[in-house]
């Protein structure tokens, strides 16, 4: 199979937050797929195919008078990714209870070890709403649960719901590189009870599921979560992020709709991670 061309851009941002987070949004709903933070800004890649010459023009944080956000570009081959993350990817520990790391760290003390090798997908811990969504994990009942986690990325989520006793899980992601790369992680950490696939909301016709987890962006979540609450048993959960706090009535008033009701909030900078109950 041939490599991947991406469009690398190396943004350097003062101050760093919190332009950097909304770079990073902002950049998403362009189209990039993927971002490594660094010490003066962030790296942000888009596969060549989906790139096109006028794709930072929409992007507002760079009109902005309020920071001063410069970047270059260039093309690389996906198997170069490798080299990036391991120049920036340190570990990070979640409440004293998770360690999202890479093989090559030091083993951990904390309870749980999570051994993930992002590549070119999203999902290592170090972004707000992934933390969030390792908080809720923590924080709740996973014992013999049935879990879906939809946006599965690097399927750090869906690893750590099964060592937290989930008894089968789903990980979904549209994108072929994050199927990939969820199959890898999964055999990583010996996890034998997720089955990742590859595709979107149409594969959960006829599933059901007493935990849904979707860290997703705004607009996909709003359109899906109405197939969500049809896979939630009775008593489930279902948790979100991938949004601003401004986005919290959008998002509850969609899930009432659907007879679901806001149990908790979490919030981490600008970003917020909601769980549901029905």
């Amino acid at each position: 199979m041939e490599n991947t061309i991406y469009i690398a851009y190396y943004f350097t941002v003062k101050p760093l937050q919190p332009a950097t987070e909304i770079l990073i949004a902002e950049l998403g709903y362009a189209g990039f797929e993927s971002f490594v933070e660094t010490q003066d800004g962030v790296t942000a890649y888009i596969q060549k195919d989906e790139w096109f010459d006028t794709i930072l023009d929409d992007i507002h944080i760079l009109k902005s008078d309020e920071f001063e956000i410069n970047f270059t570009s260039e093309e690389i081959e996906q198997t170069n990714w490798n080299a990036e993350w391991e120049k920036n990817f340190n570990p990070i520990v979640v409440d004293e209870a998770v360690t999202v790391r890479a093989p090559f760290h030091e083993k951990p003390t904390t309870a749980y070890d999570l051994i993930i090798e992002p590549k070119m997908s999203f999902g290592t811990g170090h972004h707000e709403t992934t933390h969030m969504m390792i908080q809720h994990i923590l924080k709740n009942d996973f014992e013999d649960k049935s879990v879906l986690d939809m946006g599965c990325g690097t399927g750090v989520l869906a690893i750590l719901a099964e060592k937290r006793g989930a008894k089968k899980l789903d990980a979904i992601d549209i994108d072929n590189w994050c199927y990939i790369n969820s199959l890898e992680n999964v055999e990583r950490n010996a996890c034998k009870n997720i089955s990742v696939y590859e595709g979107d909301v149409a594969l959960l016709e006829d599933k059901n599921y007493d935990v849904i987890i979707a860290n997703i962006n705004r607009n996909i979540l709003l359109a899906d979560i109405p197939q969500y609450a049809k896979c939630l048993n009775a008593n489930g959960m279902l948790f979100l992020s991938g949004f601003y706090k401004e986005d919290i009535p959008l998002i509850e008033q969609k899930c009432n709709e659907s007879m679901l009701k806001l149990d908790e909030i979490l919030e981490r900078g600008q970003w917020v991670s909601l769980k549901f109950i029905n």
